[in-house]
């Protein structure tokens, strides 16, 4: 049994909860409204995807090990760090000690890779039957 989709997606999800926490509590008075916006959206991007994960790991775990689902997991870790990590970093600009204006083009990048998850899993669910 492979348990790495779950073992991901539960370092992932205390990782979302603890940035939320940091984003709600310790950076929101340093944030404009419109960066909390995206904070928000890094987060929810980045919990869904989680959750995405979770759900692959587990079906992995109980009935297959797929190429396909694999796949799947790797592209949401990735779309998790291109796509809500450059929402974080371009929310906190104003406060982090270094450029990330090279973020901003990262973002689409991982809506892609987001879909390219969900394309797998999708490939996966078709040639089963």
């Amino acid at each position: 049994m492979n348990y790495s989709g779950i073992k991901m997606a539960t370092v992932l999800g205390f990782i979302c909860v603890a940035i939320g926490a940091m984003g709600a509590h310790a950076l929101k008075p340093h944030l404009t409204e419109y960066q909390i916006y995206i904070f928000e959206k890094g987060v929810q991007y980045h919990f869904y995807h989680t959750l995405a994960l979770l759900a692959v790991g587990v079906y992995q775990a109980s009935k297959a090990d797929h190429t396909l689902l694999r796949r799947a997991n790797n592209l949401f870790l990735a779309g998790i760090i291109c796509f809500s990590g450059s929402l974080y970093l371009l929310a906190c600009r104003d406060i982090i000690p270094f450029p990330v204006g090279w973020a901003g083009p990262v973002t689409p990048i991982g809506g892609v890779l987001f879909m390219a998850g969900w394309a797998s899993v999708y490939w996966y669910a078709r040639t089963q039957k």
